[in-house]
């Protein structure tokens, strides 16, 4: 598979989506400190909270309009209201003013237009590329975004204390970047049947409809929830295995270092990171002689027993190994776990299918939040064996639609 082949409007979303991930990771994971520094650690939870809580409705909204009235409108409206609010908030910190509120307002602006807007773009990537190219297609995108993740922590972590006017000014012109390629080089990806003018009742009554539809699809439905058990794991390395190194993981030698819990734990998110941008480009190749139902449930489930293990053991060497087995197994299931994703939904209500299926971030950080909950009344062992349960659960459920899922990919060709 050749990049250059690819559809005009995909070559550009990648290439768009790396450099908006790339300089957005430069700042917005630092924003918590950001903003802690100056309304305190609750005030600041309160308004994290918030923002996450305004991001899962308004993904509802996004997902709906998309399918009602296009792609690329939602998609230009939605970034040109992101490039104002970028623009805002860098001369909101700049040497002539400052504001941490309207900071946190354009940052809610931010989270608003990214919900609006990402089922519309996943649809779009969708909509144009075909079923035989779409392994390939989110292969790429997902090792874009890793060495986007990658290179915007690193210089993020170096640059965004001092040079926090500087960043947001590459932010507002990366933005800007995107406007103009949206508007001028993307064509609508889907066309919209010209209808009455409907009344705001008429379309809430729609969007209630739609997602019924949408929660209707028993396999989607399922397939959604094993996913989202399953990626829970993932998203534990920043929640409970990093709270459980950080208490329980003594300072250890490792060749010329001293490595406690803290830092162990950055390593094995820079393991991952790094095995992940090394492989991800080579995973289609990889993953193309098999049946997607067999990688899909073995890779699922190495990836389940790597991180169950990172839960439990504090021996570094097996920790790095752990890390690996489950790094291999998350770059295999990706491309395999998106193309099914890029199949079930029907054509006139993709957009609302990957809506649902985008809440899975939240409800799997929920997860991770009951676990460091039910961790103080547990012992460490218990919790790993929890959550080994809750990943096995999802492989299982993936074990018993497998064949319901290739039965779905085959109809989508």
């Amino acid at each position: 598979m050749n990049f250059f082949r690819l559809h005009r409007t995909v070559k550009i979303r990648l290439i768009e989506s790396f450099l908006s991930s790339a300089v957005s990771n430069m700042i917005f994971p630092f924003m918590a400190i950001y903003l802690s520094s100056y309304f305190g650690v609750k005030i600041t939870g309160i308004l994290l909270f918030i923002n996450v809580l305004v991001g899962i409705l308004l993904s509802f909204f996004g997902g709906y309009i998309s399918d009602s009235f296009g792609r690329k409108k939602l998609i230009v409206f939605a970034e040109t209201i992101r490039l104002m609010a970028f623009f805002i908030m860098m001369l909101c910190n700049s040497p002539w003013f400052f504001s941490p509120e309207i900071t946190f307002l354009m940052m809610m602006v931010n989270t608003i237009c990214w919900s609006l807007a990402d089922p519309a773009n996943d649809a779009m990537l969708i909509d144009v590329s075909k079923p035989h190219e779409r392994k390939f297609v989110f292969s790429l995108s997902y090792w874009g975004f890793n060495l986007a993740v990658a290179l915007g922590g690193v210089l993020g972590g170096f640059l965004f204390k001092d040079y926090l006017f500087e960043l947001l000014i590459a932010l507002t012109v990366t933005a800007a970047i995107t406007v103009i390629l949206i508007t001028f080089f993307i064509d609508e990806s889907y066309i919209v049947e010209k209808k009455e003018k409907e009344s705001l009742l008429k379309h809430v009554t729609n969007m209630i409809r739609n997602y019924r539809t949408v929660f209707r699809d028993r396999l989607f439905i399922l397939y959604t929830v094993a996913l989202i058990l399953i990626m829970s794991l993932e998203y534990q390395l920043n929640n409970y295995i990093g709270i459980r190194l950080e208490n329980e993981m003594n300072k250890q030698p490792f060749f010329h270092w001293e490595i406690d819990g803290i830092l162990m734990a950055g390593l094995l998110r820079t393991e991952n990171t790094i095995l992940v941008v090394l492989m991800a480009l080579f995973a289609t190749a990889m993953v193309t002689r098999f049946k997607d139902r067999h990688v899909m449930v073995l890779s699922s489930f190495f990836f389940v027993a790597g991180y169950a293990f990172v839960s439990y053991s504090n021996s570094i060497p097996l920790l790095f190994f752990a890390m690996f087995i489950a790094s291999v197994a998350e770059v295999l299931r990706v491309p395999v776990e998106q193309n099914y994703i890029a199949s079930l939904p029907p054509k006139h209500a993709r957009s609302s299918y990957l809506a649902i299926n985008g809440m899975g971030y939240y409800l799997s950080q929920l997860i991770c939040s009951i676990t460091v909950m039910i961790s103080a009344y547990l012992s460490s062992a218990l919790t790993s064996i929890f959550i080994a349960i809750t990943g096995l659960f999802g492989v299982l459920i993936l074990l018993k639609i497998g064949t319901a899922l290739d039965k779905r990919l085959e109809q989508a060709k």
